[in-house]
């Protein structure tokens, strides 16, 4: 259990730094909350359920945390994009002469 602790563990942090790059490599901000929200949740997830399989008296309070993660991280996502999609901001486009 241990070492498929520690794998999810690792996962989710390589997942969480992909997700980093996803943010400074994205053109605008619809494309980068996509990568940051995605990549967060699921890095999040799997980090908590590697802490579940090293601590297994936390399972209740993880189960706790990964709910929370799952509503608000989708909602806070949507919300910013709205607050953007309203302040103007127009989705980034492909050039097609650039291509």
């Amino acid at each position: 259990m241990n070492l498929l602790g520690d794998l999810l563990l690792l996962l989710g942090c390589a997942i969480i730094a992909i997700g980093g790059l996803g943010l400074l490599r994205m053109p605008d901000v619809y494309n980068r909350l996509q990568a940051g929200t995605k990549a967060a949740t699921l890095g999040a997830l799997s980090v908590l359920l590697g802490i579940g399989l090293h601590h297994p008296d936390w399972w209740a309070k993880l189960l706790v945390i990964a709910g929370f993660i799952l509503f608000t991280n989708p909602v806070g996502s949507s919300t910013i994009a709205r607050a953007a999609r309203h302040s103007g901001i127009a989705p980034w486009q492909a050039d097609e002469k650039a291509e």
